[in-house]
């Protein structure tokens, strides 16, 4: 488990940030009252994030932050009093950021941005700017708010690091830079990546308010002018990234089943139309109707909860055994539908047999630690130019019959 250290003379408020942390995040929390005492931690522990009075009994003019970054530590200064001088001052050191301590509002502040780097570890940013000297700094920068970066000197490059990347959250470009310029690379990206996929942010030294609009109306979420202060540069950040994730958030919502995290139905019919529509759509598909035998007598013989995690455990055995270009939906109580692309129909028959097999010899506990086994059927076809709706109904049937002749079985259609 990762760990927080906070180094703050004043007792009651370093326990009362603690006990918030330990209550809201999953950290170990260390308090140290001195930079005799930071010493001593930081030489036994990795600390994730160090939240640091800048004053301190044994340390009275910020030696504790100069310590720190001597340590490589990841900080977050904590002041009393925050004027120009002292913004000034903290700015020009690699802190991440700076609270005043005065109340409530300041420890629940503090809260949201140690949240906001936790979740920063999930994302991939793409720097694109033909200057190293340029990239290298702004590198440093977005590492120190622990996202992970990739760093490219054109928009030809930072074209086929999004073809490659899959999980890149977010694309800084620069305006002027050779083979293919920040405004061209814009234009390129927003033709396959919507603003709910990924976030741009233009940066220029131009003066033209005309390039903002441009860049703004090609796709970009924001613009950032050189010079900029890292302040401003953390601020847009952070605030794109997070705006992207309310975005996911939602689209998650109305995309996925509630239970189980698998894609619903809805979200299955888009999906395949847009797959099937493809022009360039050359390759063999499996379709498969999966379905738990005998689910009532389980939610009978065990309760709706036990009930649940068979289906939750069922969810889990689907998504690990299938590429992450597959579909995999939850299309009613007890009934799935998978999609296995790009394959032929003997592999997918194999694929589909070790899913039931896996299913069999599963054993769950109930709440009341009694063994759970459960079966499925599955209905089966590859694809044949048929149609969406009848495929469907295809493997439908195909699951009818497994169900109605002895159950726990695979009916693949089309195998000679």
């Amino acid at each position: 488990m990762d760990r927080i250290l906070i180094v703050e003379d004043n007792k009651t408020l370093a326990k009362l940030i603690a006990k918030k942390l330990k209550l809201e995040l999953d950290f170990e929390v260390d308090i140290a009252f001195s930079l005799q005492e930071t010493k001593l931690f930081t030489s036994k522990y990795n600390y994730f994030l160090v939240l640091s009075d800048l004053n301190l009994p044994d340390a009275p003019n910020g030696e504790v932050i100069e310590y720190l970054s001597k340590k490589n530590a990841h900080v977050i200064v904590l002041s009393g009093n925050i004027d120009k001088e002292f913004r000034d001052k903290i700015i020009k050191t690699n802190v991440i950021d700076y609270f005043t301590k005065s109340g409530v509002e300041d420890i629940n502040n503090i809260i949201n941005t140690v949240k906001r780097v936790q979740n920063n570890q999930k994302h991939t940013i793409l720097v694109v700017d033909d200057s190293v000297v340029f990239r290298k700094q702004t590198e440093a920068m977005l590492k120190n708010l622990f996202y992970s970066v990739i760093s490219v000197a054109h928009g030809e490059e930072a074209m086929g690091m999004l073809e490659s990347n899959k999980n890149i959250s977010l694309v800084l470009t620069d305006y002027n830079m050779p083979v293919m310029n920040g405004l061209e690379l814009t234009h390129e990206i927003r033709k396959q990546y919507s603003k709910n996929d990924l976030s741009i942010i233009a940066i220029s030294s131009s003066n033209d308010d005309q390039t903002t609009a441009l860049f703004l109306k090609n796709g970009a979420n924001d613009y950032i002018k050189k010079p900029f202060s890292k302040e401003e540069f953390t601020c847009r950040i952070n605030n794109s990234v997070e705006a992207l994730e309310n975005i996911q958030t939602v689209t998650n919502y109305a995309n996925r089943d509630s239970l189980t995290g698998l894609y619903n139905q809805r979200y299955f019919y888009k999906a395949m139309n847009d797959y099937l529509d493809n022009e360039d759509l050359q390759e063999e598909f499996a379709l498969a109707m999966i379905d738990i035998d005998d689910f009532k007598k389980i939610n009978d013989t065990y309760g709706h909860e036990n009930g649940d995690k068979v289906i939750i455990h069922l969810s889990e055995i689907l998504r690990t055994s299938t590429n992450f270009r597959d579909i995999v939906a939850r299309f009613g109580k007890e009934e799935f539908c998978v999609v296995l692309k790009n394959i032929n129909r003997f592999s997918a028959q194999d694929i589909f047999e070790r899913l039931r097999a896996q299913v069999e010899s599963t054993m769950l506990m109930s709440d009341k630690n009694e063994t759970i086994n459960f079966t499925i059927s599955i209905g089966a076809i590859l694809y044949k130019d048929e149609g969406l709706e009848e495929a469907l109904n295809q493997a439908d049937m195909l699951l009818y019959k497994a169900k109605h002749s002895g159950k726990n079985q695979l009916l693949f259609d089309g195998l000679s």
